[in-house]
């Protein structure tokens, strides 16, 4: 197979918002930047050591028709929902929950001071899977796979399998998505296979990557999508760390309403008239 490197098209910062009871985050895929990149339909990014930007958290809600992936490097979230689930994320610990036909849940800090530092990223369910029963994939940091290379750099493996081998504990057949969590020393590469016709992104979370044989640069707390290939080759210009997440594209119409996903306005409006009867 004859290898076609990945290079950044769009790089983006994101825009300042704030959801749920006041929490300050930063929004960088579902935002008037990138509305969108299928089937990633949100990526949040949260950090801050002041509780007044997070402790009212995100109180009681509904969703339909997606998935809800939580990923945390610090502090703690209690998640609750209205069939009797319960736990707490903890710092290294993800949650991919499937709201599909519908959950009411809440996400509340599980503290009053320190740091609280995450991501959240929306992806999409296909039409056939919208109305299927909820899940949860739940699994603290001792059971993300862990890739240590020799060069120094640690591969956290969500979900998807590194080109050596490693594959993480999240299954999702609807759009078989990578998602990865990678440090690197200074001066040091990483070179991931993805499917060619992918739509993928880098977040920075951490120091300076050059992306792609044009090493055009990627800064800390920015977000770069990257054009169609079958591989990602990136090279850490300082000691880094970022998120590669890339998914099959589902190809299907999207109508959204607030925190329903379908594919028509009147499957939203379905939805909302279901929440307010009870039937979510």
């Amino acid at each position: 197979m004859v290898t076609q490197n990945r290079e950044i098209e769009f790089v983006t910062s994101g825009i300042t918002a704030s959801d749920g009871d006041g929490v300050k985050l930063t929004r960088v895929i579902g935002s008037p930047e990138i509305n969108m990149l299928d089937p990633f339909l949100l990526f949040d990014a949260f950090e801050s050591d002041q509780a007044e930007d997070y402790i009212g958290g995100f109180p009681s809600h509904p969703h339909r028709g997606f998935e809800t992936v939580t990923y945390l490097l610090a502090g703690q979230m209690r998640h609750k929902d209205n069939a009797g689930h319960e736990g707490v994320i903890e710092p290294g610990g993800v949650q991919w929950m499937s709201a599909a036909k519908g959950i009411v849940h809440s996400e509340m800090p599980e503290q009053k001071d320190g740091l609280l530092m995450g991501f959240q990223l929306w992806v999409n369910l296909p039409a056939a899977a919208k109305m299927g029963e909820p899940d949860y994939q739940e699994f603290p940091a001792n059971k993300i796979a862990l890739e240590k290379r020799e060069n120094g750099s640690e591969v956290r493996v969500i979900s998807g399998t590194t080109n050596y081998g490693t594959s993480g504990p999240v299954i999702n057949h609807h759009t078989q998505p990578l998602y990865m969590d990678i440090s690197l020393a200074q001066g040091h590469g990483f070179e991931q296979t993805i499917g060619m016709e992918d739509n993928t992104f880098i977040f920075v979370i951490e120091g300076e990557l050059l992306v792609g044989m044009r090493k055009e640069k990627l800064g800390k707390r920015q977000l770069g999508v990257i054009s169609e290939g079958n591989n990602v080759y990136v090279n850490a210009g300082v000691e880094s760390r970022f998120l590669l997440a890339s998914a099959k594209p589902l190809n299907e119409p999207v109508a959204r309403g607030g925190p329903f996903v379908m594919n028509t306005k009147a499957e939203v409006l379905q939805a909302f008239e279901d929440f307010h009867s009870n039937r979510i």
